[in-house]
């Protein structure tokens, strides 16, 4: 990216190590339990990010990127561009299998790409994280093949049997995004997501209670930061 960012406007300095939560408030809640002393990174169009001192003794900053491919995108290249080097995203997803059960968390091990902003980037048919990453963030998460969406409220007929058909076990809507940037700009990029709904079985979707959605998006912080640590 040339020249300065136009959307993140740092308040003080960015970290290599980046996790990517989508919801500010959930970067927030992040920063307070992970971060020593954390500073506001950015709170420009309210996608606030923080940098502090992780337990390992090293900096890292925590940074929400909004709803969707195109929010991501921004972000992460605008990110990149400051000089960060490892970024994981740390989100949440509906569950497509009938066997993953609410706050389980999912090491993606690759992304179909359902969207358009991954497409428009040159994505084909599977997204690939970073090896390493994945590895260390599968020790304490379930390795999954995971589908992203546009669309968080979608009604099109047989579109989620289509998912599960082509190997897909959840859905989201920012990995494919953030990995391919990740790929095209040669830094490493992973992603870690807690099941909070389950949209398998035909009875519509089932979502986590909301205090339990703030504790998991804190534990996905703390697995995610432990698997940059190593």
């Amino acid at each position: 990216m040339p020249g300065a960012p136009i959307h993140l406007q740092p308040c003080t300095d960015l970290a290599p190590r980046v996790l990517l939560p989508g919801d500010p408030h959930r970067a927030l809640a992040m920063a307070q339990a992970l971060l020593i002393e954390p500073a506001m990174f950015n709170h420009q169009r309210g996608l606030w990010g923080y940098t502090g001192e992780a337990p390992d003794g090293a900096p890292l900053t925590i940074q929400a990127t909004g709803m969707g491919g195109p929010s991501a995108a921004i972000v992460v290249e605008e990110l990149i561009g400051l000089g960060a080097q490892a970024l994981i995203r740390v989100g949440t997803c509906g569950a497509l299998d009938p066997s993953l059960a609410l706050g389980v968390p999912l090491a993606v091990a690759g992304v179909i790409p359902a969207d358009g902003t991954s497409r428009a980037l040159g994505a084909g048919e599977r997204v690939l994280p970073d090896p390493g990453l994945t590895a260390r963030l599968a020790v304490n998460a379930v390795s999954s093949v995971i589908v992203t969406s546009d669309l968080f409220y979608d009604d099109r007929p047989d579109v989620q049997a289509e998912w599960v058909a082509a190997g897909a076990r959840a859905v989201e809507m920012e990995a494919a995004t953030v990995l391919q940037i990740c790929s095209l700009r040669g830094v490493a990029g992973a992603c870690l997501l807690g099941v909070t709904d389950l949209l398998a079985g035909g009875e519509g979707r089932t979502r986590i209670e909301p205090g339990h959605l703030d504790e998991l998006g804190v534990e996905l912080g703390r697995l995610a930061m432990a698997a940059l640590s190593e």
